[in-house]
């Protein structure tokens, strides 16, 4: 039996391919109306032609392959909404949402994100154990799974137990390949960049590769200055595919108004530095839309593999 089609990003990856990822959604379904504090999941039910239009609109600017809507799709997440049986439901419309709009030859991942509970070690706030994370990440992966998703991307996890939890949980519920990123924080004092934990981008890259990911990286964070200085340290450790997908520089709130740094244009500069510290895949997060994909792909695809 041929392994599932997913396993090509990876292959693709390692064979010098530039992949483009896509970039934000919760700037998207806020501008169609999702309000603060409301259950970004919940439209793959009740909006999922808007859902499908941010999909398509990062299809059309130029991504390989898009996540679905259920970044914060765990039981446990989903708890805080009062919509934890509603969790298989949910994560099999993302994905199938994604899928309906999937061009040949493109790709469908499923966003699987932390679920905001701390480990049980951090007293006396953390109250869940290794095997609550692997469970609710079984859940959520098995769903993702049935609707049709070509690979996991685990990501913006801040803690090792979370994030080598849901790796595990995705290898356990099927046989695709599982991305994972992690969020850093740019620490100025020291000029570094470390996770919560305080781990290092080496550290995480040989840590979540240890735990079975087959694609590492970050996601989030500052914005592509500091992607560049992370993909470096990471590709010191490993020759694995790497990814970024960093926020569109810092948030800047006025009023009740969000908005982010870095334009496309801004954005889109610093991709080929990027790329040559060993970037594989590339894509945007926070406060990026298709226009700044479009320009990130135009980088990508015009570099060739060295």
């Amino acid at each position: 039996m041929a392994r599932p089609r997913g396993w090509e990003i990876v292959e693709r990856a390692k064979a010098g391919e530039r992949l483009v990822f896509d970039g934000g959604y919760g700037t998207a379904l806020f501008a169609a109306g999702l309000l603060n504090g409301a259950c970004p999941e919940l439209w793959n039910d009740t909006h999922p032609e808007v859902v499908r239009g941010i999909h398509e609109g990062y299809f059309d600017a130029g991504s390989d392959f898009v996540e679905t809507n259920t970044f914060g799709g765990t039981r446990l997440k989903l708890n805080e909404y009062r919509l934890g049986d509603r969790t298989r439901e949910l994560n099999l419309k993302g994905a199938q949402l994604a899928r309906s709009v999937c061009p040949p030859g493109r790709y469908v991942a499923g966003s699987i994100g932390p679920t905001s509970r701390l480990p049980a070690e951090y007293e006396p706030l953390g109250d869940t154990s290794d095997e609550e994370y692997v469970a609710t990440f079984k859940e959520q992966a098995l769903a993702l799974a049935e609707g049709g998703v070509d690979i996991f991307a685990v990501e913006t996890m801040m803690f090792p137990q979370e994030a080598i939890a849901a790796i595990t949980a995705c290898k356990a519920a099927a046989d695709l390949p599982v991305m994972a990123t992690m969020f850093f924080q740019y620490e100025e004092m020291h000029d570094r960049d470390r996770t919560m934990w305080g781990e290092s981008p080496a550290d995480v890259a040989k840590n979540l590769l240890g735990a079975g990911a087959d694609i590492v990286g970050m996601n989030c964070g500052r914005g592509p200055d500091r992607a560049i200085v992370i993909i470096r340290e990471m590709r010191v450790v490993t020759d694995a595919p790497l990814i970024a997908y960093p926020n569109a520089g810092l948030p800047i709130t006025k009023g009740d108004r969000t908005t982010y740094e870095l334009g496309p244009e801004a954005m889109a500069k610093d991709y080929p530095a990027l790329l040559d510290a060993g970037c594989n895949i590339v894509g945007a997060c926070c406060g990026s839309g298709p226009e700044h994909i479009r320009l990130i792909a135009e980088v990508a695809r015009s570099r060739r593999s060295k």
